[in-house]
Order: structure tokens, then C-alpha cells, then sequence
């Protein structure tokens, strides 16, 4: 069994949701004009990840298992409609840009799959810190993202004005295009580098 060091800090590089496993793509194209959208998306997947990895590791002794998949989807429907409902009630115009996404993470491959492949096998302990994990290297990609979609297409980082106001704002970047571009270019990063770096040094 992996350590509970390698299973929080693998999904952040080697092993990372967006880049190496190429899952959630959709919401990193969508939601990351705006770093503020990004970070509150980041932290509603996160949290609904834990928290479904916790409650699927805490059941999964007892859920049989020809509705193993029913049980984890109505888990996570209920944790993500928890965190719509907050979203609404604290953050009304954050919820209102981030539009259907947050509702479709109960369609996120990154969630089903962490249930599916690791709570059910694992402590919970262990499945909590893996949400953690694939969360954080989520949220990670989608911060940079957006970070770089905002500053180069808005001249903006979290809506202050970082570029001089001549900057005439590159449209490409607010555009779904500049999403695949950059992250095309972190896949490639990641791979080609990140991954042969930590090879090396096993």
C-alpha cells in the first residue's frame, strides 16, 4: 500500500488529473477566464471530493455491489448540490458565472473515478487524503489556467489591473482555443519534465 505521503502528493505532479490523466478537461476550459471562478470552482470540487471519498471509504463494506455506482453517484449528487446551495446562498455572483459547472461536477470524471478506484479499496484516512491529493493537482492546473488566460486576455489578475492600460488584450485567450492551448502546453510541460525529473530521482 502507498504511503500517505505519495498518495497526497502524487495527483500534484507524476500523477496529476488534468495533465498525466487527462480528466475534467471540460470545467478547466470553462470556468478559468477568471482566476476568482477558477479558485471557487477549485474549492468545490476539492471539498466534494473529500468528503465523497470519506463517506464511499466509510460504506464500503456494506454497499453491495451491483449499485456500487448508484450509492457513489447519490453521494456525490448530494455533496455537490450542498455546495451549489452555499455557493447561492454566500456567493450568489460567483455562482451565477460559474453557471451549470458546479452542479456538473457530479459528472466529473475525477470524482467518480477517485470513489470508484481508490475509496472503495481503501481506508478512509487514506481516502481523504487522497481526495486532498487529486483535488490540490486540480486545483492547481485550473489556477494557472486561469491565471494566465486572465492576465493575458484581460490584462487583469482576480479583476486589479496588472498590465498597462495600452496592453491591447490578446481576445484569443478568453476564447475556448486559448484554454486548449495552454493547456495542451501544460500536458506537454508535465510530461516531458515534471515526470522525467521525478524518474530520475527514484
Amino acid at each position: 500500500m502507498a504511503s500517505n505521503k505519495r498518495i497526497l502528493c502524487d495527483p500534484l505532479t507524476d500523477n496529476n488529473p488534468i495533465t498525466w490523466q487527462v480528466l475534467g478537461v471540460c470545467s478547466a476550459l470553462a470556468v478559468t477566464t477568471q482566476v476568482k471562478t477558477a479558485i471557487v470552482m477549485s474549492l468545490a470540487l476539492t471539498f466534494v471530493l473529500c468528503f465523497s471519498n470519506l463517506v464511499i471509504s466509510l460504506l464500503r463494506k456494506v454497499i453491495p455491489g451491483k449499485i456500487r455506482m448508484i450509492v457513489e453517484l447519490c453521494v456525490i449528487a448530494t455533496l455537490v448540490i450542498i455546495a451549489d446551495q452555499f455557493l447561492k446562498a454566500k456567493m450568489y455572483d460567483v455562482s451565477k458565472q460559474l453557471s451549470v459547472f458546479v452542479g456538473l461536477i457530479i459528472t466529473n470524471c475525477i470524482v467518480m473515478g477517485r470513489a470508484e478506484a481508490f475509496a472503495l479499496q481503501n481506508k478512509p484516512f487514506a481516502s481523504v487524503l487522497d481526495g486532498i491529493g487529486n483535488g490540490l493537482g486540480y486545483s492547481i492546473v485550473l489556477v494557472a489556467v486561469a491565471a494566465i488566460r486572465e492576465l493575458l486576455g484581460s490584462g487583469t489578475l482576480l479583476g486589479l489591473q496588472v498590465m498597462p492600460e495600452a496592453y491591447p488584450c490578446n481576445t484569443l485567450m478568453i476564447l475556448p482555443p486559448g484554454a486548449f492551448i495552454i493547456i495542451g502546453l501544460l500536458i506537454w510541460f508535465q510530461r516531458v519534465y515534471i515526470s522525467k525529473t521525478l524518474r530520475e530521482e527514484e
